[in-house]
């Protein structure tokens, strides 16, 4: 995490957390939607523009299999048990796109940035929260998962379709951290 207004885009959310505020909502009505968006982001790491297009069909199979908007490059991700478990709780979905707003239109980027700087308003009082952070959440949790390694890292540049670790490592704010720690280690 890092502190609104510092010179990174978006800042992460405790992958629990995001877990836990996407069950919840999945349980009302009118905000089942944005817990299921935020289901699938945390647990896939997909981008915004690959997230928001996805229709009930592509979570059918095992796997997500879709060409990534930004790279144009094929991706395929393996559908968790956590995004099963959320789909159980979504009801009466169609074929279409699953991430339309109530007057039946595809949500915009923007509109699910401004609806998870609302959801996440306690967080957003000191970090950047959007779309991104969704994604960045992802990427912390598999590199804590994998005891913070360099292996993690180079799983995450792939899966993110970095060119390099050490933008993987600034997108994911570790570089940062790791300089911060140099100042901590001068007693």
């Amino acid at each position: 995490m890092s502190v609104k207004g510092s010179n990174t885009t978006s800042d992460y959310i405790e992958f629990e957390k995001a877990m836990s505020v996407g069950e919840k909502l999945l349980r009302d009505e009118k905000k089942k939607t944005i817990g299921l968006y935020i289901i699938i982001s945390v647990n896939t790491g997909l981008r915004i523009s690959d997230v928001i297009k996805l229709k009930l069909e592509n979570l059918k199979a095992d796997t997500i299999k879709l060409i990534e908007k930004k790279t144009n490059k094929r991706k395929e991700v393996k559908i968790n048990d956590n995004i099963r478990e959320a789909l159980k709780h979504v009801t009466g979905l169609t074929d279409g796109y699953l991430f339309t707003s109530q007057k039946n239109t595809l949500y915009t980027t923007q509109s699910i940035n401004r609806i998870l700087k609302d959801t996440f308003r306690k967080e957003a009082k000191t970090l950047n929260i959007s779309s991104q952070s969704m994604r960045k959440s992802f990427g912390r949790k598999v590199y804590e998962s994998q005891g913070e390694s360099e292996k993690a890292l180079n799983y995450l540049s792939e899966l993110f379709n970095h060119t390099s670790l050490s933008i993987t490592r600034k997108y994911l704010g570790i570089r940062q951290e790791e300089l911060n720690n140099i100042y901590d280690c001068i007693v």
